[in-house]
């Protein structure tokens, strides 16, 4: 029940629905005839709607978040496992139709399943469950299992951890699966802006995986003048950081993060 709370309140408190709901507000003050207050609330969510929508501005912030992990050299490398946590699949159109569906974030799969043939002896480890808010037929770790079968992946080579709902609960159900033992090399796949608080729990939860980041949204070099592809991938974008900074505090505060920001090199 607490989940299901925090999940609905961060939907209505992230930029979108925010803006959303000024033009709501500046609208039914107009219909009142509270002009200036009309005047305040529509130039309020019309300027958050451009800047967020079109500038770079989220670029510049998610830069931070996607720079702080690199990929690490694997040439000649033995590696034992991978772990790639959910949130690349769409379960619900998956269940209900029997067949693929992925959303924007599929490079986690794909990049997976090219390590995986790289690496034939190592292990996958999926974790990923249903979100809470959603009413999927399937959970997320049956529809990646099903695609990453589609791509090669030997289904014996896989292990599915189907019943976390956040990334705490991925890194906290995911450690007994994965019994690292010293000396083995474990990579960890999520997107680029979401490494950091992964990093952070998996290593609260006593696991020290690689971070191997894929799914980037910026480019290395950041161009200043360039605006986005359209409004609704700026707050797209723009919502997906009122989830991980807040979240990076939040793990740290609750003790769920080895970090305030976790870093590549912490424990190496």
């Amino acid at each position: 029940m607490l989940l299901n709370l925090t999940k609905i309140i961060s939907l209505i408190l992230q930029p979108s629905s925010l803006i959303a709901i000024g033009f709501l507000i500046g609208i039914s003050q107009l219909l009142l005839l509270n002009l200036v207050s009309a005047r305040r609330w529509l130039l309020g969510a019309f300027a958050a709607f451009i800047i967020l929508g079109m500038t770079p501005l989220c670029d510049i912030l998610i830069g931070p978040l996607e720079n702080r992990f690199t990929r690490p050299d694997l040439k000649d490398a033995t590696i034992t496992g991978i772990v790639v946590l959910g949130g690349s699949e769409d379960p619900s159109i998956a269940g209900s139709r029997n067949l693929i569906a992925v959303n924007d974030a599929a490079e986690r799969l794909i990049e997976t399943a090219g390590l995986a043939r790289r690496f034939p002896t190592a292990r996958v480890v999926f974790a990923g469950g249903t979100s809470p808010l959603t009413n999927a037929s399937e959970d997320e770790a049956a529809t990646a299992a099903r695609i990453f079968e589609s791509i090669g992946v030997a289904r014996n080579r896989i292990t599915l951890e189907n019943q976390s709902r956040t990334t705490w609960e991925n890194a906290l159900r995911s450690a007994p699966l994965i019994d690292m033992k010293p000396g083995e090399r474990w990579l960890l796949v999520t997107s680029a802006w979401h490494m950091p608080r992964a990093m952070g729990a998996f290593r609260k939860a006593g696991l020290d995986l690689e971070a191997f980041p894929v799914d980037y949204r910026t480019e290395k070099k950041l161009d200043l003048w360039r605006l986005t592809s359209g409004v609704s991938e700026g707050l797209r974008r723009a919502d997906g950081l009122t989830r991980e900074y807040p979240g990076l505090l939040i793990y740290y505060l609750t003790g769920r993060s080895d970090a305030l920001f976790p870093a590549q090199n912490a424990r190496r």
